[in-house]
């Protein structure tokens, strides 16, 4: 009873300086939270094809799951300072959200796909001390499935969501294009 708190207190410890390195990386408060929520989408991936193999969730599962909160804040990372960077260009929200979704997603297919083959001799691995190699590659590996196809279409509405909520608070954070200099 006493691992399965201190499991959790590590994994909200995880979220909380993920959280609070992209607060300084953004500048904000509120932008990050875009970027947390979609660690849920990968927790939960994770979480599935683990339980959808009989395996447990035992230690290696959850040293997956603390892998998992960096590598799919990297895939929202990819589309939320792309966003940002739009958004503060003067495009409207949802705009700024479908291009950076559409701009970026080869990239972050590419590491996806690229990660998901890397870790493919851990989810295949056979013999002695296989099954805590097979634990961890499979959270990470159903993590990382849902935070890349799923995060590509939720990322944006998360976003956009975010954004809305802070400007509906402190009003539009648009740096107007400037004139050329006659």
């Amino acid at each position: 009873v006493q691992a399965g708190g201190e499991a959790a207190i590590v994994l909200l410890l995880a979220l909380v300086f993920v959280y609070l390195f992209l607060v300084a990386q953004y500048e904000s408060w509120s932008i990050p939270i875009s970027v947390v929520l979609s660690v849920v989408i990968a927790a939960a991936g994770g979480l599935g094809l683990t339980w959808l193999m009989g395996l447990d969730n035992n230690v290696y599962t959850q040293i997956g799951l603390v892998m998992l909160i960096g590598l799919a804040s990297k895939n929202a990372i990819l589309i939320v300072e792309f966003a940002k960077q739009l958004r503060e260009e003067g495009k409207p929200i949802q705009v700024a959200a479908a291009d950076a979704a559409k701009l970026r997603f080869r990239a972050v297919l590419m590491t996806a796909v690229s990660f998901i083959l890397g870790i493919m001799p851990l989810v295949l691995a056979s013999g002695a001390g296989a099954a805590s190699q097979v634990s961890l590659g499979i959270v990470v590996l159903g993590g990382m499935l849902a935070a890349t196809f799923l995060g590509i279409i939720v990322i944006p509405p998360l976003y956009v969501f975010v954004q809305t909520t802070r400007e509906k608070i402190r009003g539009p954070q648009v740096v107007a294009a400037q004139e050329p200099a006659e």
